[in-house]
């Protein structure tokens, strides 16, 4: 029995060793995905970013052709990577509005004029309640909102280049 116990330690740390490397071998998936996906866009009301913008408010939101929601920020980098994407999906017909978070509006002015403005209308969630409420983990983050009003769908992270014909093929899903 005493011979035994003297490999245990080894045993131990062999086990432990084995379970590291597995979880380094097969990372879990972290991403956090929004719970509000299959359920109406959630009441927002969200003053104008910009003065010649509308904001977001879900009483008016415009029924009947999907949408895309983008949630961004000035200061946000992989925001700037997935700019030109977003004026792709717009020159191919989508219809995209925006959540500014904890932004100011020189700082989205600025970005606008430096990236191309896509968006139709821009709100401003300073207090990131909007961003909770969509159940968002960061910036940059999109949602698909179909004809009704529904989130149908949610990318995490900046869009690239292969990301919009499955973009525009979940609002074409959409209808």
């Amino acid at each position: 029995m005493k011979k035994l116990l003297i490999w245990l330690p080894l045993a131990l740390f062999l086990l432990v060793f084995a379970l590291v490397v597995n979880g380094l071998i097969q990372p879990s998936d972290r991403i956090v995905r929004s719970a509000m996906v299959g359920k109406p866009l959630p009441a927002l009301h969200l003053p104008p970013m910009l003065a010649d913008k509308p904001g977001i408010d879900t009483k008016e939101w415009p029924k009947g052709k999907p949408r895309l929601l983008n949630v961004f920020a000035s200061w946000c980098i992989p925001c700037v990577a997935e700019a030109p994407q977003l004026l792709k999906l717009r020159q191919a017909g989508a219809e995209i509005d925006a959540i500014a978070v904890r932004d100011a509006t020189p700082d989205v002015q600025a970005f606008l004029a430096r990236n191309g403005d896509p968006y139709s209308r821009i709100g401003d969630d300073h207090a990131m309640r909007a961003q909770l409420a969509l159940g968002s983990s960061g910036v940059p983050e999109t949602f698909v909102i179909d004809s009704r009003g529904v989130i149908v769908d949610q990318h995490i992270g900046d869009i690239r280049p292969e990301d919009v014909p499955k973009l525009l093929l979940a609002l074409e899903e959409a209808q």
